[in-house]
């Protein structure tokens, strides 16, 4: 189903680009009065009225009088082929943003409404020009930082997650319309789809969504990133690990055991996946108020890590009483053992998950194919393949499976049409809140305000 605006609708304008001094700016207008309210205040060679779509017009933009204010080119979109559906409008001007002001309060004297944030992207869901998986793409598009969050978002926005969805809702609808219809001749004893063909549909239903809940970790991945937590007694060499890795000294380095009193936080990507890493203070008995509160913040960082990058000094060994304290913080299979100075002694590597020298950098390949196969495991997902990447979508694909498990768990128990078809109707709405079919002004809202003011 889509959802149209109302004709009385209002047209709204917002600054589309960043705001600041650049070179240019774009203010984006659109609503069914977006053309006329350009009009008076755009003199060219012809009237933005007369204009076609997808046509940019040279002109000025004038004051009520007359007063240039800039010149500027209008770019002109009609409905229904804009982006939101309705008439749109983009003024190009100078990066002033004195002029964008100008502009945006002439256009609100004609009774333009400012824009709310996201109000662009909303109107185009509401139009049927996107589905909600589409319109929330948009924003992690936006907010992107690394190819693999690029990657992700652009395969959401071009419905690879939507058409997934949408199929094993299409499936649930008719199995569900053909219990229903079923029940509808009780009497005249019709079977229309034998209990066999309805359980083997729910088995594939399911199935599809279990495929798709497992991609979340992954999908979480690479739209947000890895959090990793450099841990190690003191003066094992995170720091110098840290800075070798950034090619700065970001961190102070010293033979001073307990350099680092806070925890330190930098970004670094490894084949298009962002891992933000934290320096924590050296893990030991405090003694100072400011000490104790560093080795608190570094415990409370292992704890909230997805990888422990657990580093050891080659000259020392294995800290097994280091090792036993993050057992408890975190689980086993989020630590990477690490050892590092592996140019000053030799190690047995079967004691280590990777051997490095944060003075050399020996070993500082092996030890990124590490980190990126503890990120992401096995996990092999194409170009091509659906992610999950969004916990809204998450919560919703795990409600149908509960659903589907409650309409297996009817059809293996010989219960009637009734209870079977009531689960696979929630399933079906459950499946329809990814894709924004079924909804509530309340969800919408929510997503919608995390959008920047003119998107």
């Amino acid at each position: 189903m889509k959802h149209l605006l109302s004709q009385n609708e209002d047209t709204i304008v917002a600054l589309a680009t960043p705001p600041g001094i650049g070179a240019i700016s774009i203010i984006r207008v659109s609503g069914p009065d977006s053309i006329a309210a350009v009009d008076k205040i755009f003199k060219g060679r012809k009237q933005i009225s007369s204009a076609s779509t997808h046509t940019i017009h040279y002109g000025n933009i004038i004051d009520d009088n007359d007063e240039l204010i800039d010149d500027v080119l209008v770019s002109v979109f009609r409905l229904p082929n804009s982006y939101t559906g309705e008439d749109s409008i983009e003024i190009s001007t100078h990066g002033s943003p004195l002029i964008v002001q100008k502009i945006i309060s002439l256009l609100v004297d004609n009774e333009v409404r400012l824009a709310e944030a996201g109000e662009f992207t909303k109107r185009a869901f509401l139009n049927g020009r996107i589905d909600l998986t589409q319109a929330e793409a948009v924003a992690d598009i936006i907010n992107s930082n690394t190819e693999a969050s690029l990657r992700g978002a652009r395969n959401q926005l071009d419905g690879l997650l939507s058409k997934k969805v949408d199929e094993l809702r299409e499936l649930l609808v008719n199995t569900s319309s053909l219990i229903e219809l079923e029940l509808d001749f009780a009497e005249e004893d019709i079977e229309f789809m034998s209990i066999k063909e309805i359980l083997a549909n729910v088995n594939r239903i399911e199935k599809e969504i279990d495929d798709l809940l497992a991609s979340y970790s992954f999908g979480r991945i690479i739209k947000d990133g890895v959090n990793v937590a450099l841990v190690g007694k003191p003066n094992v060499g995170k720091s110098s690990l840290l800075n070798y890795l950034l090619k700065e000294s970001r961190a102070i380095v010293s033979e001073i055991p307990g350099t680092t009193r806070d925890i330190i936080r930098e970004e670094l990507t490894i084949d298009g996946i962002l891992f933000r890493l934290f320096d924590t203070a050296g893990m030991r008995a405090g003694k100072d108020i400011i000490e104790i509160e560093g080795v608190n913040r570094s415990r409370e960082a292992v704890q909230n890590a997805d990888i422990v990058l657990f580093l050891n000094d080659a000259t020392v060994g294995l800290s097994e009483d280091l090792f036993s304290e993050l057992l408890g913080l975190t689980s086993a299979e989020r630590i990477l053992s690490v050892v590092n100075k592996i140019d000053l002694v030799e190690v047995e590597s079967e004691s280590f998950d990777a051997g490095i020298s944060a003075k050399t950098g020996e070993g500082i390949n092996i030890l990124f194919h590490k980190l990126k196969q503890k990120a992401i495991g096995t996990q092999n997902y194409s170009e091509k393949s659906a992610i999950v990447s969004n916990v809204r979508h998450y919560d919703s694909l795990r409600k149908a499976k509960t659903y589907l498990e409650g309409a297996r768990k009817s059809i293996e128990e010989k219960l009637t049409g009734e209870f079977i078809a009531v689960d696979l109707r929630n399933a079906e709405n459950a499946l329809g809140e990814v894709i924004g079919k079924v909804t509530s002004d309340d969800i919408l809202n929510n997503i919608f305000s995390k959008f920047c003011i003119g998107k």
